[in-house]
């Protein structure tokens, strides 16, 4: 009977988390993009153009009260890179160019003023804008040595991670794909450095609790945790946009099939 209990204690911790994790961190899209933009479902699926050249803007937001720090230069630059071979993948947008996001900032009502002025500046007529914020807290852990008895104090630091996704047609001021990519992921350290063989270590809970990732060194753990945890969140947007993608087709078809 107790082993029934602490099973159903686990599993409702974990629908909690789960819970919890899914509005984690809010939604920042729009304080950039507004809603009233938005085209119906099919207008994307009819551009004859295809695939569509866009430009790529990556916004890392850390306007929200308890937000965390931003992602190294480094890894927006890689995360870049793999935005634009997985964007390519999953739906028919090819990334010709990064543009700059130093200037850009959230606007009242979701203004894309900025947006619109910095695509023409550049020439496009298109622009995925993804916007990248995380929550971050930390508390206090007892840690085990070799997953032993022998305890060491120590620190949890839990990261949730948002990619939000919009494919903006500047030429007729609409939005006309939007999507989001969450990812989770944990950071156990000691208290003190020094005990490399199993701490820090990083896990992807709680899609891969037995996963474990060691960062390169102790003072960077926390910046290889949001790398890590910014890589989950991307894997699952290009996911939702093939699946997207793939539905809108099928959606498509079915409709042609039953005006025939």
């Amino acid at each position: 009977m107790r082993r029934i209990v602490d099973v159903s204690n686990f599993l409702l911790v974990a629908v909690l988390l789960a819970a919890c994790a899914s509005a984690t961190p809010p939604s920042r899209l729009g304080d950039y993009v507004s809603s009233d933009h938005r085209a119906n479902d099919e207008a994307f699926s009819r551009i004859e153009q295809r695939p569509l050249k866009a430009g790529l803007l990556l916004v890392s937001d850390t306007a929200e009260p308890g937000a965390a720090p931003n992602l190294p230069d480094e890894a927006q630059v890689r995360l870049s890179e793999t935005l634009k071979q997985d964007i390519a993948r999953a739906i028919p947008v090819t990334i010709t160019q990064v543009l700059p996001a130093d200037q850009i900032r959230p606007q009242p009502n979701g203004d894309w003023t900025q947006l619109a002025e910095l695509g023409r500046l550049h020439g496009l007529e298109y622009l995925v804008v993804v916007v990248l914020s995380s929550t971050e807290q930390e508390y206090p852990v007892t840690l085990f040595l070799g997953w032993t008895t022998h305890a060491q104090p120590g620190f949890r630091r839990d990261n949730w991670s948002l990619l939000e996704f919009a494919l903006l047609d500047l030429k007729n001021n609409v939005t006309l794909m939007q999507a989001e990519g969450r990812g989770w992921a944990t950071l156990d350290r000691p208290s003190a450095p020094g005990i490399s063989q199993w701490y820090p270590v990083i896990y992807l809970r709680p899609q891969d609790p037995e996963r474990r990732i060691w960062p390169p060194t102790y003072e960077g753990a926390p910046n290889t945790l949001r790398v890590v945890s910014f890589d989950q969140a991307e894997k699952r947007l290009a996911l939702k946009l093939q699946n997207s993608w793939v539905g809108q087709l099928e959606a498509d078809a079915a409709e042609r099939r039953t005006a025939s």
